[in-house]
């Protein structure tokens, strides 16, 4: 089947071209008619913060809620209880309520908006009420926005973004970071292949693969919730994957070129072998992603969801336009074959490839030769990694964790030494009453408010707002602390187990936390729950897709396994860089950044995933040897030689794709950039150099045992390349079965 999708591409390249080329096109069409919507809001199904949420729509809040513009002046500068300072914010909320999509500006010398003004004067803000949702603030409104504040700016008031028009303001292209990863693959791709036309060819792949895998993400945030850092973790991945797959298929194309195959026959024979695997490892990706599916989450689905439509159709460039480019481009991209007219025989290619990887030979011939004092070695690498990784512990991101400089950043470092620090994640307590209230001062909202107020972490307590029906009561409570800060979250459980329930006791009221820090809270609660079962889930899909691959339960239990080593390092680098602050300076980071709960578990996914393309990679070579001979050692030294250096190589320009990101502002794209390139980086040397060939080498002949009643019910699956050469011929290959 792939090597009949293989052939037909070849025959046709310029059509298969134009037509990823169209779509190419017709996509960013759409996007730049429709935009790329992102939306940072969190629904967590069945939690205390959603029922509050849900509450909360009984009052008629604008789609986005009311959106700040922060006004600050220098302590030694102009006072905003001034005359001049407050005709000039006057002006300004006149000039942004002419703007389009703003529904009302609330001023801080509004009867409304008088807690807007901090006692200081010198900070304020301006309350903006938008008709957009979250997702659909973009650069442009903000700048449009931005540019309504020009009296305020020449009265010496600074004005920043905050809320989502932070986030809208601060959101960068992820080209520069894209860039230098293309720029060192294309440097390790010349030095690999020593020809720059074959160099460029995964990179053109990847890029048509990752603009189309972007632009699907972003018309897909028009309809669900994508957060903005979704689209960047696929860019990530799709980019990485997109130059790895197609080095794979590309270096087997050349291997089939050297022996004696004519372009089309070698584009059909690659997509074939390779390509299959290809499609193999992918779909292992995507199915460890899916498992994401059981934390019953929104957010996770989400976030697998962006990388998974990256992989997928990084997948499916490779399966085709590779093909088609290699047709095109196949007399400049490998050396013309020999002039002799006798038939290469069968695993001339693999011999010639073991031949001159003469280095990863040495190294694999050591290792099989000293087994156990390689993998002592190996297993060595991750002590400390995994004694960090046993204190990684959920936390929550707040606005203090932003870059310095950016806009987020600075409105709400003003706003805390302004207001406080829980001004900028204050909680939302709602109360669905049992009977209709006679209004906000009602004994019963009455007695409520004062609860609140006499609850430890708690700086004030707003006026009791009362919906249009009088059955739901809301209040918003600013906590003494930050968002982030576990003396919040410790609020928050106060609140529900003691405050609300000892004042409605018996009243029939139903009273609920929400707010940010609420919901994070029940995030981080719900992914702690579900763990067990995710990483269950995704350990046995893992488990069973090598299963079926290799027809080996040894070979699938101890991939699996080895898997968690290089999972476990990513956690520990994790928690000494971002929660124990070691790495803050040079990240740019101001210190100790906590680890928000999807962060690791959707990590967990990813790195699984992308392990299983190396595994498939090596193991692939080694069955194939091991068929041949039907000896052991050889057949992992020769996988080990046929495959070490494309590996590494793969390895390497993940790892500096992944590094590119560092650039990036957002505190959890570092964390994925630093976690992926950590365990990528181990997981191609120190586990499939060192322990997946001592481990089979010790494991001898058991590594293929099968019992026979589980061969009869597994299908017959070969992801391995031991396919017969075409000789000059149109017609397909079969493959060999030679088990």
């Amino acid at each position: 089947m792939f090597a009949t999708l293989g052939r037909w591409c070849a025959r046709r390249p310029k059509r298969v071209v134009a037509a990823w080329l169209l779509l190419l096109l017709g996509l960013a069409a759409a996007v730049g008619v429709l935009g790329s919507a992102t939306s940072e809001t969190v629904s967590i199904p069945g939690s205390d913060s959603q029922a509050a949420h849900d509450a909360a729509r009984a009052f008629s809040d604008p789609a986005s809620g009311r959106q700040p513009l922060v006004l600050h002046t220098p302590a030694d500068g102009l006072p905003l209880t001034s005359d001049r300072a407050r005709a000039a914010v006057q002006e300004t909320a006149r000039a942004l309520a002419a703007r389009d999509h703003v529904v009302a500006v609330t001023t801080p010398y509004d009867p409304a908006g008088a807690a807007a003004l901090a006692p200081d004067g010198h900070t304020a803000y301006l309350a903006v009420e938008l008709d957009l949702a979250g997702r659909d603030i973009t650069a442009d409104v903000v700048r449009d926005l931005r540019a309504a504040t020009e009296a305020s700016e020449a009265a010496g008031i600074e004005v920043t973004p905050g809320g989502n028009l932070a986030e809208a303001a601060d959101k960068k292209s992820t080209r520069r970071s894209e860039a230098i990863g293309l720029v060192a693959a294309f440097t390790i791709l010349c030095l690999a292949f020593r020809k720059p036309i074959a160099a460029a060819v995964p990179l053109a792949i990847a890029v048509a693969g990752l603009g189309i895998s972007l632009a699907i993400i972003g018309l897909t945030g028009h309809m669900t919730d994508m957060p903005s850092s979704g689209a960047t973790i696929a860019a990530m991945i799709g980019l990485g994957v997109g130059i790895d797959y197609s080095l794979f298929c590309l270096t087997r194309f050349r291997e089939l070129r050297a022996s004696g195959l004519p372009i089309e026959d070698a584009a059909a024979l690659t997509t074939g072998a390779s390509g299959k695997a290809v499609a193999f490892a992918g779909t292992a990706v995507i199915a460890a992603l899916a498992g994401l599916a059981l934390g019953g989450l929104p957010l996770l689905r989400a976030l697998a969801l962006a990388p998974g439509i990256a992989v997928l159709v990084a997948m499916a460039a490779t399966l085709t336009l590779l093909p088609a480019l290699l047709a095109l481009l196949g007399r400049r991209l490998a050396p013309a074959p020999p002039a002799s007219s006798d038939p290469p025989a069968p695993g001339a290619a693999a011999s010639s490839q073991a031949a001159t990887a003469r280095g990863w030979a040495r190294i694999a011939r050591r290792v099989a030769d000293r087994p156990w004092r390689h993998l002592l070695a190996g297993l060595a690498f991750f002590v400390l990694p995994a004694l960090a990784a046993a204190q990684l512990s959920f936390g929550q991101l707040d606005g203090g964790d932003k870059s310095p400089g950016t806009a987020g950043r600075t409105a709400y470092d003003r706003l805390a030494s302004a207001f406080g620090p829980g001004v900028n994640g204050p909680l939302q307590v709602t109360d669905t009453l049992a009977e209709p209230a006679s209004g906000p001062v009602d004994p019963a909202l009455t007695a409520v408010g004062r609860a609140l107020e006499d609850t430890r972490g708690v700086a004030a307590v707003g006026p009791a707002q009362l919906s249009r029906d009088g059955r739901t009561a809301r209040w918003q409570v600013t906590p003494t602390t930050a968002p982030g800060d576990p003396g919040t979250a410790a609020l928050v459980d106060r609140l529900r187990a003691d405050t609300l329930p000892a004042v409605t006791r018996d009243t029939g009221q139903k009273a609920h936390v929400g707010g940010v820090p609420a919901i994070q809270l029940d995030l981080n609660d719900r992914l702690a729950q579900r763990l067990p079962a995710v990483i269950g889930v995704v350990l046995a899909i893992a488990g069973l897709l090598l299963l079926l691959a290799f027809r080996s339960p040894l070979v699938a239990v101890k991939a699996a396994v080895l898997n968690l080593l290089s999972v476990a390092a990513a956690y520990g680098v994790l928690t000494a860089l971002f929660q124990w602050g070691w790495g803050a300076a040079p990240l740019g980071l101001g210190g100790q950044v906590p680890i928000p709960g999807y962060v690791p578990l959707l990590m967990f996914a990813v790195l699984f995933g992308l392990s299983m393309d190396y595994e498939v990679f090596l193991l692939s070579a080694v069955r194939e040897a091991w068929l041949a001979s039907g000896d052991n050692r050889d057949a992992v030294v020769t996988g080990l030689a046929r495959t070490g250096r494309i590996i590494t190589s793969a390895a390497l320009i993940m790892v500096c794709v992944f590094l590119g990101y560092l650039l990036w502002d957002d505190p959890v794209v570092k964390m994925f950039g630093i976690g992926l390139a950590t365990a990528v980086a181990l997981d191609a040397t120190v586990v499939r150099g060192l322990l997946v060939p001592t481990t089979m080498v010790l494991l001898g002949k058991a590594n293929w045992w099968l019992p026979q009643w589980l061969d009869r019910l597994l299908p017959q699956i070969h992801v391995e390349g031991g396919e017969q050469h075409p000789v000059r011929t149109s017609s397909v290959p079969e493959p060999v079965r030679n088990a």
